[in-house]
């Protein structure tokens, strides 16, 4: 009964532990998804705001924690030169409060 309880309890929390937490990886064919960053907030499908901590990552709501190793991530992004070739383009925002999906079609590319 102990050994479930701690299964899980882990199990539980492995999910709010990698909600939203992202690697960039170096090549393209390594990627979960591919992301392109606009210039101006109406070209996105995704306003972002990068998180100071782990804990404050959102799920799937834009607020985005870059971890250090591969591992750790729930996606793996690789940043494209092209915005023909993404799969989700991205404007970075200042506040958090600004974060969110502006395309609600593409919200399946980052679950």
């Amino acid at each position: 009964m102990k050994n479930l309880f701690i299964v899980l309890v882990l199990f539980l929390t492995s999910n709010t532990l990698y909600s939203q937490q992202v690697y960039s990886v170096n090549y393209s064919s390594q990627a979960d998804v591919r992301v392109f960053v606009v210039q101006y907030e109406s070209q996105a499908d995704l306003k972002v705001y990068k998180v100071k901590y782990s804990s404050q990552a959102g799920e799937n709501d834009g607020k985005w924690f870059f971890v250090d190793y591969e591992s750790q991530a729930k996606k793996t992004i690789f940043f494209v030169d092209y915005e023909s070739q993404a799969d989700l383009k991205i404007f970075f925002v200042e506040y958090e409060s600004q974060a969110g999906w502006r395309n609600s079609s593409k919200k399946q590319l980052m679950y």
